[in-house]
């Protein structure tokens, strides 16, 4: 697998995602009842010459209770009919701060995230090319984002937001990466570490009177670490808002447990307003044997404490068609309230006919 695609798995950003779908080709009304509620990522870039109503009630007759999609706004428009005729919640799931566009970069190169060694995104994106993320604590960042949730919550079909890639950039990949790029990440290093623009710098100094380029150890400085959380906490919340007065949903995907979300990309899930919580509980990635899809599970259902529900992420590539069920037994044992699949187009029918 190229580098570029194994990071772009990593985050979910599905870019390559086609919309081609091995399911199983009739649904025996028969079958037992699923093992969970089941969700699933998956990707409408091209509409046409698809059975999307088909596909959608085969989904539904297999236990999926919602879909995390990828689509234009006029593809929502489509098939938010079409999946709610099958019973099923559709959301729409975006990109919100890894944004490699020409028009943007061009535009706004000041918007792009600038490493503690001083390079930005825009022009010096870290791991692969499309690595260049957009900076939370600007408020026109804020505004760029809520303009594009806005848009979507306009849209009737669609039940909900899913937000991808909320987050800052790695500052350290999941131990299962750091051989494929020849790295070893056992600290915070200054060209992975971020955001040093001059908006955090001087929002960060107004707060604690000092520039956080001057840390000696800004790792270790706690206030500058919470800084980071905040900007993305702010911005979700402020999406929050959004959503809630259109009555849509608002769920994003996360990286696993709090701990590993707040270390490696300062992600501070539990203090979101979401309705739901998507952690990829990927465990290859972190060299875990499948019992921890269980441990990390329970890690953030404890932490979220009833706050809104948790449905694990599984990752079909690390997975058999015989462990698939054991995977999906683990998160239930954990706690979660369901098992969302990444991705749909790679469920095949022996793996479905082991969870249904």
């Amino acid at each position: 697998m190229k580098k570029r695609d194994f990071i772009r798995l990593l985050s979910l950003g599905a870019a390559g995602i086609t919309a081609g779908s091995p399911l199983l080709k009739s649904c025996d009304s028969s079958r037992r009842e699923p093992l969970a509620p089941y969700w699933v990522w998956m990707s409408a870039r091209d509409t046409a010459d698809v059975n999307w109503q088909g596909r959608f009630s085969q989904l539904a007759d297999l236990g999926v209770r919602g879909i995390l999609i990828q689509s234009s706004e006029e593809g929502y428009r489509e098939l938010g009919p079409l999946a709610k005729s099958a019973g099923l919640e559709i959301h729409a799931w975006i990109i919100a701060l890894n944004h490699r566009n020409k028009e943007t970069l061009e535009a706004h190169p000041e918007w792009y995230t600038v490493s503690r060694e001083g390079k930005s995104t825009a022009l010096h994106p870290p791991y692969v090319e499309y690595y260049s993320w957009l900076c939370p604590t600007r408020k026109e960042v804020r505004e760029f984002v809520s303009d594009r949730v806005t848009r979507l919550t306009l849209i009737e079909e669609l039940d909900g937001i899913h937000l991808d890639y909320i987050r800052h950039s790695d500052v350290i990949l999941p131990v299962g990466l750091w051989s494929k790029y020849n790295l070893v990440q056992d600290k915070e290093y200054p060209e992975f570490d971020f955001c040093y623009c001059d908006v955090c710098r001087t929002t960060f100094g107004e707060m604690e009177g000092i520039d956080p380029q001057d840390l000696e150890e800004p790792f270790a400085n706690q206030a500058w670490l919470q800084f980071r959380y905040d900007s993305v906490t702010k911005l979700v919340n402020e999406l929050a808002v959004i959503t809630s007065q259109h009555n849509k949903k608002l769920t994003a995907a996360v990286f696993p447990t709090p701990e590993i979300a707040r270390k490696l990309v300062r992600q501070e899930w539990t203090k979101w307003n979401l309705d739901a919580i998507f952690p990829m509980i990927y465990h290859n990635f972190y060299e875990e044997d499948i019992s921890w899809i269980e441990t990390a599970t329970r890690e953030g259902v404890q932490a979220l404490n009833g706050k809104f529900p948790l449905y694990s992420g599984l990752y079909i590539p690390a997975l058999s068609h015989g462990n698939i069920a054991e995977a999906v037994e683990f998160a239930l044992a954990g706690g979660a309230a369901g098992i969302t699949f990444f991705r749909e187009g790679i469920m095949n029918r022996r793996f479905w006919s082991k969870i249904t």
